[in-house]
């Protein structure tokens, strides 16, 4: 994607330091990045939801509205498509990361778990299929949110989520999790380790 200087701001400055540093990260640890996607985006949106009216119950109505002022706010495009009391439709002409998402797909893993994680924590589940994706070439997003079991279609599902105690910090990693990221970054390590040893091999073979 090339841009004129005029378009350079802080958001879009932002938005190709995330992507970049998220294709990197894959690159190096594979398919767990999306695991650490996911976790961030599920303490985000709780984090997110501090910004709302917090009413005990949310209505579906009130969520849609919710979740697309969300994405807005953050430089998407986003608009409802439907609204039905088992599930909602948004689409959106444009992702808050830009044309930059195509560099690294799997950060849709966000919308995924920040839509679905607000959707567990207000109504006890939420399933997020990602229909259509910007990220992946298609001209548009459009994301349907279950509320309940659905075997329509498949999706991301997320229920029984932990919720941050009242005063707390949703960004305070468990200590499993933290383990978890040293783990797979080990992994990477020795599999570096591992290839330099066979290319040391093989030019030993062809000396």
């Amino acid at each position: 994607m090339n841009l004129s200087k005029g378009e350079l701001n802080g958001h879009t400055f932002l938005a190709k330091l995330i992507t970049q540093y998220a294709h990197i990260h894959k690159k190096a640890i594979g398919p767990a990045a999306e695991r650490y996607i996911e976790q961030l985006g599920l303490r985000t949106g709780e984090w997110i939801e501090r910004f709302y009216d917090d009413p005990l119950d949310w209505t579906v109505d009130q969520y849609v509205h919710v979740i697309v002022d969300i994405k807005n706010s953050i430089g998407g495009h986003f608009e409802i498509v439907s609204v039905k009391p088992d599930h909602v439709i948004v689409r959106a002409k444009e992702c808050p990361f830009g044309e930059f998402v195509k560099d690294a797909p799997h950060l849709c893993k966000m919308t995924s778990s920040v839509l679905g994680g607000i959707a567990a924590r207000k109504f006890g589940y939420g399933k997020v299929a990602l229909r259509q994706r910007i990220a992946l070439g298609s001209p548009n997003c459009e994301v349907a949110i279950y509320f309940q079991p659905d075997e329509r279609e498949q999706g991301d599902i997320y229920q029984d989520l932990p919720t941050t105690p009242e005063n707390g910090d949703p960004f305070s990693w468990e200590e499993e999790t933290i383990s978890m990221l040293n783990n797979e970054l080990k992994k990477c390590d020795e599999m570096v380790e591992s290839l330099l040893q066979e290319l040391e091999e093989l030019k030993r073979e062809n000396s």
